[in-house]
């Protein structure tokens, strides 16, 4: 089974990823993971990809579908995956059923996790980080002191893209992208909606019961 799972940035896509990657016994795939990979094996579309990083620049589309197919193409995904942070736009997207057709495959199913931007905002803004890698937040996850470290003791600090005003913009940009995309895949009738404000098990097993009524493909 070939799954996306789409939903603004604080939506818990990368949890949901995980916990799905391990009941359906098919590879997460991020994007951000592959390019990643690819730079540390010095792989010729890593060192691509690298050129337009190290100007801070968006990798190209041309570069980042020659990765994604180099990945679908490998023996673990030959059950099928679950695509998380991409595609993140139409035309990513057409070219993604492009890829998965070449391959024998098809895109099964599209889950959107809907989260309100007052929710989202509330998860993002809170986070504090520490140097040590441990994080915190100050409504779900206090630490034991306030703005101090429970692993080392040091001053927790927030990430400048954590901050509001930047919490703001990424969901300006998540809604100019997502919105004609959700449309796309509803038209094709492979999209599922959810609610991303629960608990985390209860999106999971919604998710879950979604996935279960798909036909095996």
């Amino acid at each position: 089974m070939n799954i996306v799972l789409f939903g603004p940035p604080g939506s818990g896509k990368g949890t949901q990823a995980i916990k799905l990657a391990e009941k359906y016994e098919i590879p997460h795939v991020s994007t951000g993971d592959i390019l990643r990979e690819n730079l540390k094996r010095q792989t010729a579309l890593g060192l691509e990809a690298k050129k337009y990083m190290d100007r801070g620049e968006l990798v190209p589309d041309g570069v980042l579908i020659g990765i994604i197919k180099d990945r679908l193409a490998q023996p673990d995904c030959d059950s099928g995956c679950i695509f998380d942070g991409y595609p993140r736009t139409i035309p990513q997207a057409e070219v993604l059923e492009t890829i998965l057709n070449e391959l024998g495959k098809t895109l099964d199913v599209v889950v959107n996790i809907e989260v309100p931007d007052v929710e989202v905002l509330k998860r993002i803004s809170g986070r504090r980080m520490c140097a040590c890698g441990a994080s915190y937040h100050i409504l779900f996850n206090r630490p034991e002191q306030e703005g101090i470290c429970d692993l080392c003791g040091c001053k927790l600090y927030q990430r400048e893209d954590d901050k509001e005003t930047a919490v703001l913009n990424r969901l300006a940009v998540y809604k100019k992208q997502s919105q004609p995309l959700i449309e796309y895949y509803r038209q094709k009738g492979v999209l599922v909606t959810v609610d991303g404000t629960a608990e985390i098990q209860a999106v999971f097993d919604e998710i879950s019961a979604a996935l279960d009524t798909v036909p095996a493909t």
